[in-house]
């Protein structure tokens, strides 16, 4: 049986998370982190590059083969192509399993449970989801609406989210000389709060007109986005916070 995630396409990975939520069902989608279906399919399908519906169809195609409260496509046979994958993956353990769907997404169980007690695995849980709503699914559901946005259409698109340079990508072309600034950042809910890095409240700060903060909201229920233009200086309000951290270290002679 294959485990190793970087050898599944994005359409195995598809139909393994409709799989795992058919078969573990209520259960699954706790252990996930997320607080329903909708979630689910919605932060699971733009995390992987895909459309929530992805998930809920591939889901709904392998009820029919588990005892969960819900019909399915019962009416029409199995597809080929997915019963090879019941038939290989229908006897995975529950944790095996999740560690798998959450290995798609660049999650590593294994190494998350070395850092968080066993008895604390809803704090996992809940990292994930979060991880996922305000970073991979939220970049992702960017990506796929951006050529079509009157703001940044005609622009071509540079992931920066690894440079380290204050915001996620980089716009260029689209008419103008320099390149516009992209920060994306993920909400559950239909209102919530959204924080600034201090690099990234600098870099909007310096780019001014040229910075965009882009909120994707509500993947608990249906995904919806909002553009804010020179965030520093519009309808925002931004309310600076400190902490002060005791950092404990240990040292040795050698």
């Amino acid at each position: 049986m294959n485990l190793e995630p970087q050898s599944f396409s994005t359409r195995d990975k598809l139909i393994l998370a409709g799989l795992y939520l058919s078969k573990y069902d209520t259960a699954g989608v706790r252990r996930l982190g997320f607080g329903g279906f909708k979630e689910a399919c919605n932060v699971v399908g733009y995390a992987l590059g895909s459309k929530p519906a992805s998930v809920k169809n591939y889901r709904d195609e392998f009820d029919p083969l588990f005892p969960n409260p819900r019909q399915g496509w019962h009416k029409r046979p199995r597809r080929a192509y997915c019963l090879n994958f019941f038939e290989q993956y229908k006897d995975l353990d529950f944790e095996t399993f999740t560690a798998l769907i959450k290995s798609f997404v660049g999650c590593d169980e294994s190494a998350l449970s070395e850092i968080i007690p066993k008895d604390k695995t809803g704090d996992s849980a809940s990292l994930f989801a979060n991880r996922l709503m305000t970073g991979l699914a939220a970049e992702q559901y960017f990506e796929s609406v951006q050529p079509s946005l009157p703001e940044f259409k005609g622009f071509a698109r540079e992931n920066t989210t690894r440079l380290g340079c204050g915001y996620d990508y980089r716009l260029c072309g689209g008419g103008i000389q320099d390149f516009l600034a992209v920060e994306v950042k993920g909400l559950r809910a239909r209102v919530g709060s959204v924080a600034l890095t201090p690099k990234e409240h600098d870099v909007a700060g310096i780019l001014s007109e040229r910075f965009f903060l882009f909120v994707v909201k509500n993947f608990q229920e249906s995904p919806f986005h909002e553009i804010y233009q020179n965030p520093l200086c519009g309808p925002l309000a931004f309310a600076k916070t400190e902490r002060v951290l005791v950092q404990v270290s240990w040292s040795t002679s050698v």
